[in-house]
C-alpha cells in the first residue's frame, strides 16, 4: 500500500499538466491563509489597519484607481499630481466586463489576476520544458509562484495579467507562431508600460536571428496596444501622450534616478534614521541609530566569513549559516529596509543573473530581460522597482535555471521566498506600502 501512495504522489509531482496548477493552488493557499486568517489576529502597527475576513481585503493601494477606472472611467489633469490615466486600459476593461456580468469588483478583479497567473505557470513551464528539461522548468515555475511579490498576483493588481501576456508573446515568439505573438503582445502593451519593452525586444531577436518578414510584422504589431491607448488619449484629453504626462505623478522626471538609487544604498548600509538625519540634513556623521550600522557589519562580516572558509566548511554548514544570517536580518529588519534589499537584489542580482545565464535562456527572452531592465532604469524613479521587475519574467526564468543547478541553495532561496511572501502578504493586509 505504501508503495501505491509514493507511486501515486510522484506522478502527481512528475505529470507535466497537473505541477504548475498544484504549485499555483498551494501558493493561492497560503497567500489567501495568511491574509484572511493570520493577519487580523496580529497587533495592529501605527500607520496600518486591521483587516476584515472578505473580499475587501484583497482591495488596496492601485486596486483603487483600476476600480476608478472601471466603474467611471479616466480622468487627467495635467497638474503633476496622481491620476489614474497612469494606470493603463486592459485589466479594468476585463474587470469592467465581469462587473456587467454581475460579479463585484473585488471578486471580478481578484478572479482575472489569479486565473491569469495560473494561465502564466502553464506558459512559463511548458515554455521552458521545451528549451531545459523538465526539472529546470519546475524550478523556473516554483520561483515565479513563491517569489514575495507573487502576492501582487493574489490581489487586485496587473501582476497575474501582464505575466501570462508577455510570456505567451514570448514563448509564441520562439515557436514562431507570429499571429499570436501580435495579438499577445498587443495585449501586454495595453496593460502595463513595461510592456513597450516586447517591441524591441522582438524586433531585435528577429534580426539577430534573421528571421522572416512576419516576425517583424508580429514586433511591431505588439505595439497596437499602446497605440489604441495613445489614441484614446488623444480623443478624450487632446494629447496622444497624456499617460506619459500623467506617469508624473509617481516620477516627476525621465531618466536615472542617480538620487533614487543613492539612498537605497545609503538607508541599507546606515539606515533611514541616520542617513535622513545625519547626511541628508547636513549633520555629516550624527548617528542617531547605532545598531543599524553595527547590524548591518555583523552580517557582512558573517557573509564574508562564510565565502571565505567556504571551501573549508561543508556546504550543509556554509547553506545553513547564511540562512541564519538572513533570517537575522529579516527578523529585525523594518518593512523600509526590506523594499531596499528587494529592489536592489531583484533589479541588479536579476540583471547579473540574465547575463551570466544568457546562453541558458532563449535569445528573445535574454534581450526581453535587458530591454525591461533598461526601462525601469530610464523611468525616473525608484517606486515599486522590484515589483515591476518580478513582471520581466526572465529574471524569475534565469533564477530557476540557477537554482536548478544548486538544489540545496534552491531549497534555501524558496524557504526565504516564503518569509518574505508572508511578510508582504501581512503588510497588505493591514493597508502597508509593500511595493
Amino acid at each position: 500500500m505504501a508503495k501505491v501512495q509514493i507511486a501515486i504522489t510522484k506522478v502527481l509531482w512528475t505529470n507535466e499538466f497537473l505541477f504548475p496548477a498544484v504549485i499555483w493552488l498551494c501558493s493561492r493557499i497560503f497567500i489567501w491563509t495568511v491574509m484572511l486568517l493570520v493577519a487580523p489576529h496580529l497587533p495592529v502597527p501605527p500607520e496600518g489597519i486591521a483587516p476584515r475576513f472578505g473580499w475587501g481585503v484583497f482591495n488596496g493601494w492601485d486596486s483603487v484607481h483600476y476600480r476608478a477606472i472601471a466603474t467611471s472611467g479616466y480622468e487627467f489633469v495635467n497638474d503633476g499630481n496622481q491620476h489614474n490615466l497612469a494606470f493603463f486600459p486592459l485589466f479594468p476593461l476585463f474587470i469592467r466586463v465581469l462587473m456587467k456580468l454581475g460579479l463585484p469588483f473585488e471578486l471580478a478583479g481578484t478572479l482575472i489576476n489569479n486565473i491569469a497567473f495560473c494561465a502564466a505557470l502553464y506558459c512559463i513551464y511548458f515554455w521552458i520544458k521545451e528549451h531545459s528539461g523538465n526539472s529546470t522548468a519546475q524550478w523556473a515555475t516554483a520561483v515565479v509562484a513563491w517569489c514575495p511579490f507573487s502576492m501582487f498576483t493574489g490581489v487586485i493588481y496587473t501582476e497575474g495579467l501582464y505575466l501570462f501576456l508577455s510570456t505567451a508573446a514570448l514563448r509564441a515568439f520562439d515557436q514562431k507562431q507570429y499571429a499570436w505573438t501580435a495579438l499577445w503582445g498587443a495585449m501586454a502593451t495595453a496593460t502595463r508600460p513595461t510592456g513597450m519593452a516586447l517591441i524591441p525586444a522582438l524586433a531585435i531577436a528577429a534580426w539577430k536571428q534573421r528571421r522572416p518578414v512576419a516576425a517583424y510584422v508580429a514586433s511591431f504589431a505588439t505595439a497596437v496596444g499602446i497605440l489604441l491607448f495613445s489614441l484614446y488619449c488623444a480623443i478624450h484629453f487632446g494629447h496622444p501622450l497624456a499617460f506619459i504626462q500623467a506617469q508624473r505623478g509617481w516620477r516627476p522626471s525621465f531618466g536615472f534616478d542617480w538620487e533614487g538609487w543613492l539612498n537605497m544604498f545609503m538607508q541599507i548600509v546606515l539606515g533611514a534614521t541616520n542617513w535622513q538625519y545625519g547626511w541628508v540634513q547636513g549633520s555629516y556623521g550624527g548617528i542617531k541609530d547605532p545598531w543599524h550600522p553595527l547590524l548591518f557589519g555583523i552580517i557582512v562580516g558573517i557573509a564574508y566569513v562564510l565565502w571565505r572558509f567556504r571551501k573549508s566548511l561543508s556546504s550543509v554548514k556554509v547553506v545553513y549559516g547564511f540562512y541564519a544570517g538572513v533570517g537575522f536580518l529579516l527578523t529585525l529588519a523594518d518593512e523600509q529596509l526590506i523594499n531596499n534589499l528587494l529592489n536592489i537584489v531583484t533589479v541588479l542580482g536579476g540583471g547579473y543573473l540574465l547575463w551570466r545565464l544568457r546562453r541558458k535562456l532563449t535569445l528573445v527572452a535574454t534581450i526581453y530581460g535587458f530591454c525591461g531592465i533598461g526601462l525601469l532604469l530610464a523611468s525616473g524613479g525608484t517606486i515599486s522597482l522590484s515589483r515591476l521587475a518580478y513582471g520581466i519574467v526572465p529574471l524569475s526564468i534565469a533564477l530557476g535555471v540557477f537554482l536548478s543547478r544548486y538544489t540545496r541553495w534552491g531549497y534555501f532561496t524558496l524557504g526565504l521566498f516564503v518569509i518574505l511572501l508572508a511578510k508582504l502578504s501581512i503588510g497588505f493586509a493591514q493597508e502597508l506600502w509593500v511595493g
